[in-house]
């Protein structure tokens, strides 16, 4: 049986099934080639997809326009609200309706949560969010779990821990979100002032999928697979203070995995969480990780554009 991707849009990992998320995952593997420039592809000639971000970005962007490139689109956009006529106080819903008149697509990412789902019911166009505040991160997940089919050629099966800013990051809620949907057991690894949403937590008994909670970290790196580390982020705390109390509160180095049986993932940027001496070793896969966002946004692109 073929498998229909039947999706105008791509604002949150709770809209997609398993075989939706398996599906897309296969179509990057097939446009692994043509990522690396080894094969060339023309499937979005003439396409052109807008970018709207109005916070910062350097891998979502980039990869975004890699992606579109790689399949023979064009690219147009702005890199932040200062650049936009946002500045001048044009509204976010005019600015989107104006993108829509010149774009196939829209990528949006935004401080506030739920603005990507707001643009995607005013315009008619595909929007796909590439992160909203402390929301989620669709297309983050996707390509994660990607990375984690490529290494381990399953994803049923594993024991994988989300470990640092469990409370601010949109990576990990998306990402909790997609692994209930698979056999695996999740540790969500964090302060107590930065652990994982009661609403996730509700969602994922709800649909009696279980979690074990965990504040040292040495407690579970003998039991896991994958180690998938974030960054505690300053941006998202009112107060400076607080985030000094536990910036460094996790720090991933050589010394603690040095014979474990396990990888690193990191969405990055990292700022001090995963040490430099982990990064020529077999346990680093965050770079790859890096890369692996064009194949999968291309598979994406692809759906959505064509």
């Amino acid at each position: 049986m073929v498998h229909i991707f039947n999706f105008n849009d791509i604002i949150t990992i709770k809209d997609l099934k398993r075989e939706d998320i398996d599906y897309i995952i296969d179509e990057a593997f097939k446009l692994e080639k043509v990522a690396k420039s080894e094969e060339n592809s023309d499937t979005l000639n003439g396409k052109i997809l807008g970018m709207m971000f109005f916070e910062p970005s350097t891998r979502t962007k980039l990869s975004f326009e890699t992606s579109m490139k790689r399949l023979g689109g064009e690219c147009i956009g702005f890199e932040n609200s200062i650049t936009s006529s946002v500045a001048k106080g044009e509204s976010i819903a005019d600015t989107a309706k104006m993108f829509e008149a010149y774009c196939d697509g829209l990528v949006i990412r935004h401080e506030i949560e739920g603005v990507s789902k707001f643009i995607s019911d005013i315009v008619n166009v595909p929007i796909i969010n590439a992160g909203d505040g402390a929301g989620q991160h669709p297309t983050q997940t996707l390509l994660d779990l990607y990375t984690i089919k490529k290494e381990f050629k399953k994803i049923d099966g594993l024991k994988i821990a989300l470990v640092g800013d469990l409370k601010y990051g949109r990576t990990v809620h998306s990402l909790a979100y997609a692994l209930g949907l698979y056999d695996v057991e999740m540790y969500f690894v964090s302060p107590k002032e930065l652990k994982m949403p009661n609403e996730i937590l509700h969602d994922l008994e709800k649909n009696n999928i279980s979690y074990y909670e965990e504040e040292n970290l040495k407690n579970i790196v003998d039991k896991v697979d994958v180690l998938y580390v974030t960054r505690i982020q300053k941006e998202r705390f009112g107060d400076i203070e607080e985030y000094l109390k536990i910036k460094s509160r996790y720090i991933i180095n050589k010394e603690l995995i040095n014979g474990k049986n396990l990888i690193v993932m990191h969405p990055l940027p990292r700022i001090d969480e995963i040490s430099q001496d982990v990064d020529n070793t077999k346990y680093n896969k965050y770079f790859e990780q890096a890369f692996n966002a064009v194949p999968m946004r291309m598979a994406i692109l692809k759906q959505l554009l064509k």
